[in-house]
């Protein structure tokens, strides 16, 4: 069997922080093992890296990747296309705001993790919220609502004029135009906009290079959550790369996943040892369609893997 060489790029990782990573506190105060400057390189043309250790969710990396592209900043969108993974964020808000008379969610991230009575109401409280989001078109604006996040960003920068950039449109003229530009970047950290968003940018900035008929990305990724986060942002990036690619008419080339913290979440770390032990999987063939695309004309259905093998989920908790 052919050796899966982008998912050993990961599991190296993962097993890196395990052995040498440092005890650091963090924001959410679940505690983390954590290294600082890591980077992992995925050739494209080797199958689709998505992990195979562990089963991961495909149309959540799609839907959540459309929706950046679309501009979007509210979870309707990914509601709508049963994806949750940007939930807590938004429910949060939503307990926390003075219109909330519900149970006391105070601490709620970690209660349920302890206190299973706790976490059967925070699980309905939480369904209702997503339920009212999707019915409630005042609602969901109010509470839906992330703030400039990296749909906001890439699509819709704001300017001290007033004026918006659209980065995602910008760099795929130029990778059209001027392919050889050391200036193909797109950047989601805006200063003056990280205090009003629910989760500042975590993949910061992202370039693309083109060389020989390829086209290349790499990602700086300031927080990485190597367990949950990190595996979804390999495949979307991937995507995304494929993607542009195919817009420019371009072959894909590799897809370089640079780190600044990358941590093992204290309550992640039985997890990931279970996941170390499993059998690779070969990568799977990513499928789109054989006409060209605009970016904005993409729906979940048009984007599919062949051959995906894997073993099963492992669940873990999200650090809000």
């Amino acid at each position: 069997m052919m050796i899966n060489e982008n998912e050993q790029q990961y599991l190296t990782l993962a097993q890196y922080v395990l052995d040498h990573g440092h005890q650091k506190g963090d924001r959410t105060g679940t505690g983390t093992l954590s290294t600082f400057g890591y980077q992992m390189r995925f050739d494209l043309q080797k199958g689709f890296p998505i992990l195979t250790t562990k089963k991961i969710a495909f149309g959540l990396v799609k839907s959540e990747l459309l929706w950046f592209l679309r501009g979007d900043t509210n979870i309707r969108f990914l509601l709508a296309h049963n994806n949750h993974i940007w939930d807590e964020w938004a429910f949060k808000k939503w307990v926390e705001s003075d219109e909330y008379q519900g149970p006391d969610m105070t601490d709620f991230g970690h209660r349920w993790l302890t206190d299973p009575a706790f976490k059967a109401v925070y699980l309905a409280e939480k369904k209702a919220f997503c339920e009212r989001i999707l019915a409630d078109d005042e609602f969901a604006a109010r509470y839906g609502n992330l703030g400039d996040v990296y749909g906001a960003q890439w699509r819709h920068w704001q300017t001290r004029r007033g004026e918006t950039i659209d980065q995602i449109k910008n760099v795929i003229e130029a990778i059209k135009t001027t392919p050889d530009s050391r200036r193909l970047i797109v950047s989601a950290w805006n200063p003056e906009d990280v205090p009003a968003m629910a989760l500042p940018p975590c993949h910061t900035l992202f370039q693309f290079y083109v060389n020989d008929g390829k086209l290349s990305c790499q990602l700086y990724q300031r927080s990485a959550d190597i367990f949950l986060g990190v595996p979804f942002n390999i495949a979307s990036y991937a995507l995304l790369t494929h993607l542009i690619a195919k817009e420019c008419g371009l072959a894909v080339g590799e897809f370089i996943h640079t780190l600044g913290d990358a941590h093992l979440y204290s309550n992640h770390l039985d997890q990931i040892r279970e996941q170390l032990a499993r059998p690779v999987h070969q990568a799977p063939q990513l499928i789109l369609p054989d006409h060209p695309m605009k970016l904005s004309e993409y729906t979940p259905a048009d984007i599919q893997l062949a051959n995906y093998e894997h073993e099963a989920a492992i669940k873990a908790p999200v650090a809000v």
